[in-house]
């Protein structure tokens, strides 16, 4: 598939695929306005199902340990990616590869330090904080006043969500998922740049391969043989396509029409996803306090994909 580059106003610009002709200011009239929220659609649907396959990680975890559901998840991710893909090895120069094995290692490193502070903290907190790192992202990256406004609203949302502080958390699960924060905002430029150097998900599946081949030892280090285990694989393979396959294809997909601080702060949702997809899967009940977080990260949001669908018309 053949893209045209179009240079976006950020300092992490993204790609736009040829196809999208509505973003350059050619298309006018509703056509227009759904290729533009298209890509926040995928943003959404893609949250949606990341943290749908994390509740299901968390009730994964007893049987195979947090490394264990990382390496299971990876690994069969890997696997679909790749026979769908079917990627081509040859043709490409040293810093594709260079930028595929990056993605890949930001996107094993991310999934390693999330799982660590999931099994240690509840879930609706390590998403939380694992959030800052893309907030921190959509803060240094825009060169818009506006975007600094809802990153600020959505870290206050991200703030009463985790309930006023995490002085009562666990401290390692806290490092692990600042950590995670610090991956995925790598994983946000790395993304964007894989989707630029490969066609359509031929980058997504060879970085899924690099992330599996870190995960791998150290699953097997810590579960063993319970990795083979036809129940215990079977909800991996469940956790790989709802937390690595979908999610992923749809955010590459994404990234190549939004700007990353814009998609940056569309992540802001994943605290209130999370919080629907804990009640639903773990019976973890929302309160006042929560429901209102999730306005505000909400309505940050919003704010964002209004600010992204104005700024073509006004170019």
């Amino acid at each position: 598939m053949n893209d045209r580059h179009v240079v976006a106003e950020s300092a992490a610009a993204v790609a736009v695929p040829e196809a999208v002709s509505a973003l350059d200011g050619t298309g006018r009239g509703p056509s227009r306005r759904g290729a533009e929220l298209g890509p926040v659609a995928l943003v959404v649907a893609g949250g949606l199902s990341v943290q749908f396959g994390a509740a299901v990680a968390v009730l994964l975890m007893p049987k195979a340990g947090a490394l264990g559901v990382v390496t299971l998840r990876l690994a069969a991710a890997a696997v679909v990616m790749l026979v769908v893909c079917r990627p081509k090895l040859r043709g490409h120069s040293r810093a594709d590869w260079g930028t595929v094995v990056a993605f890949g290692i930001a996107m094993g490193g991310m999934n390693t330090l999330f799982y660590q502070a999931a099994d240690r903290i509840p879930l609706g907190a390590a998403v939380t904080l694992e959030v800052l790192g893309p907030l921190v992202l959509s803060v240094v990256a825009s060169r818009r006043l506006i975007n600094l406004v809802w990153a600020a609203l959505a870290l206050c949302g991200v703030v009463l969500l985790s309930g006023g502080g995490f002085d009562r958390l666990d401290p390692v699960g806290v490092a692990y998922a600042l950590g995670a924060g610090v991956m995925w905002a790598v994983y946000i430029l790395f993304s964007a740049r894989t989707g630029r150097r490969f066609p359509q998900a031929d980058g997504l599946a060879l970085a899924m391969v690099v992330a599996a081949a870190l995960s791998l030892p150290l699953g097997i280090m810590e579960s063993g043989s319970k990795l083979v285990v036809p129940s215990t694989l079977g909800l991996g393979i469940a956790v790989a396509l709802l937390s690595s396959v979908l999610p992923y294809t749809l955010e590459l997909m994404a990234l190549r029409r939004l700007p990353a601080p814009t998609f940056a702060v569309l992540m802001s949702l994943e605290p209130a996803i999370a919080a629907t997809a804990g009640f639903l899967v773990l019976d973890q009940a929302l309160s006042t306090t929560d429901a209102l977080a999730i306005a505000l990260v909400i309505g940050a949001s919003m704010g964002a994909v209004r600010s992204q669908t104005r700024g073509p018309r006004k170019r």
